[in-house]
């Protein structure tokens, strides 16, 4: 397992804009896919958005169009643009890295998180 340490939470107002970064640790960093999650107070936790090792993407219905998630394998981080806020987007942001077969992400690593709170 790789260690994850996320970084860029933080309060910020409605329409405002955030930048996450998750910085890895160990070794295999460009095979993992890699996935930022989120979890709101009183509700599960879900995928916001994912990158595979060749770059394609997925995102949740909620943030298609405002969250960017995007991957620089040679300093071994990945990144969640976060723009046009909304207080719904509220919660604890959790970095997640998939090693092969990449089946599950409870089956890779997590960071400790970072929170992000959107408020007026």
């Amino acid at each position: 397992q790789v260690q994850l340490v996320e970084s860029g939470g933080g309060l910020v107002q409605p329409g405002g804009s955030l930048r996450l970064s998750c910085a890895a640790s160990g070794s295999g960093f460009s095979i993992y896919r890699m996935g930022w999650y989120r979890q709101a107070p009183g509700k599960q936790r879900e995928l916001v958005a994912a990158i595979t090792r060749v770059g394609s993407t997925n995102y949740a219905d909620s943030v298609k169009g405002r969250f960017t998630i995007s991957r620089d394998n040679a300093k071994n981080t990945v990144y969640l643009q976060m723009n046009s806020l909304k207080p719904e987007d509220t919660a604890v942001y959790y970095c997640n890295a998939s090693p092969p077969p990449w089946v599950d992400a409870d089956f890779g690593s997590w960071g400790q998180g970072t929170q992000v709170t959107v408020s007026s």
